[in-house]
């Protein structure tokens, strides 16, 4: 019989990883949640309540045998997309994918994306563009619960690094690993067709499978030049340079680096914000557009921008990630 026997190789964080975003300390800090959409705390629960209970479930124990690695991404990837992915890729986890204090056994990562409707977008901060958000979170959240439980059925074990649970894994390393695009101003991935504005999540598995690689479409060159998320933001968050002490990208550029101590305040305090991944001007017309429901929508959003708050930089600097203080001499 073929049974399942996994040879466990623990692989450690590396000394650099940052620590998992610490989110309840991040809101009492600013004095606690003060977004209260009713259709955003329902996804909350449903994921929390529905979700978190089957990131776990048993493994078949017979394990189906793949002609090749090949054989494998390409049955996992088929899988994926008949799940809703929008897209996925494959890589090796390394140590710097892994958070600060944590550990995997798993080889592989499988990351996949979702997009967001542009038509939820077409008003920054709003509340119809956090309900999507959250709406994409659960959504996505079900894509990887279902393609772990498919992959258990193969007789392989894995691990749900759900879009907005407790993972183990950096979501955007891995998805940069994996092919899914390239590192904006923003901070965020821009794809080439997708543009920025899509969610991921990934799976830990050690499948043998071919690998996908990082990609070089021009994208980072492209936010060199262009500013719009760093001139639409409203909280004041979004860099003029790279960052070289943030260390460097996949294509060996310094990274760019948001100030988290300004954008979180913001992003607290109205509609979950996301501003900057609708201005974000890369191939906007190709993606910026609901072409599966007919509805018009505009090519570019209304961006609200009321009085941020103050920054907020108290949690204890061992348990944030770093990052810089930007524009906080800058008269009002």
């Amino acid at each position: 019989m073929n049974t399942p026997i996994d040879i466990e190789i623990d692989i450690a964080a590396g000394t650099t990883s940052p620590p998992a975003f610490n989110w309840d300390e991040w809101y009492e800090g600013i004095g606690g949640r003060s977004n209260a959409i009713p259709e955003v705390m329902e996804y909350r629960r449903r994921i929390q309540e529905e979700q978190y209970p089957r990131f776990e479930g048993p493994v078949a124990p017979v394990r189906h045998p793949f002609a090749s690695p090949e054989e494998a991404a390409a049955a996992v990837k088929a899988k994926a997309e008949e799940f809703g992915a929008d897209i996925v890729g494959i890589c090796r986890i390394e140590p710097s994918d892994i958070y600060r204090g944590r550990s995997v056994t798993e080889t592989y990562a499988i990351a996949v994306g979702q997009r967001m409707r542009w038509k939820e977008f077409q008003v920054v901060p709003s509340e119809a563009a956090g309900i999507e958000c959250m709406r994409v979170y659960h959504s996505l959240g079900e894509t990887v619960i279902r393609l772990a439980e498919y992959i258990r059925s193969l007789g392989w074990s894995c691990s749900v690094e759900h879009p907005i649970g407790d993972s183990d894994l950096l979501h955007v390393p891995i998805a940069l690993k994996a092919g899914f695009g390239e590192l904006g101003r923003h901070g965020s991935i821009i794809h080439p067709k997708l543009g920025p504005l899509f969610r991921m999540g990934s799976i830990a598995t050690s499948i043998p499978m071919a690998i996908d690689h990082p990609i070089d479409a021009g994208i980072a060159a492209f936010c060199d030049k262009c500013r719009a998320c760093r001139i639409y933001c409203p909280a004041n968050a979004v860099p003029d340079h790279r960052s070289p002490e943030a260390g460097k990208d996949h294509l060996g550029n310094d990274r760019y680096m948001i100030d988290t101590g300004r954008c979180f305040p913001y992003f607290a305090r109205n509609n979950y914000c996301s501003a900057c991944l609708p201005v974000c001007v890369y191939n906007h017309k190709e993606w910026a557009r609901d072409f599966e429901t007919g509805e018009p929508t505009k090519i570019f959003p209304e961006v609200v921008m009321v009085e941020p708050p103050p920054p907020f930089d108290g949690v204890e600097q061992e348990r944030r990630h770093q990052y810089p203080r930007l524009n906080r001499t800058r008269p009002k």
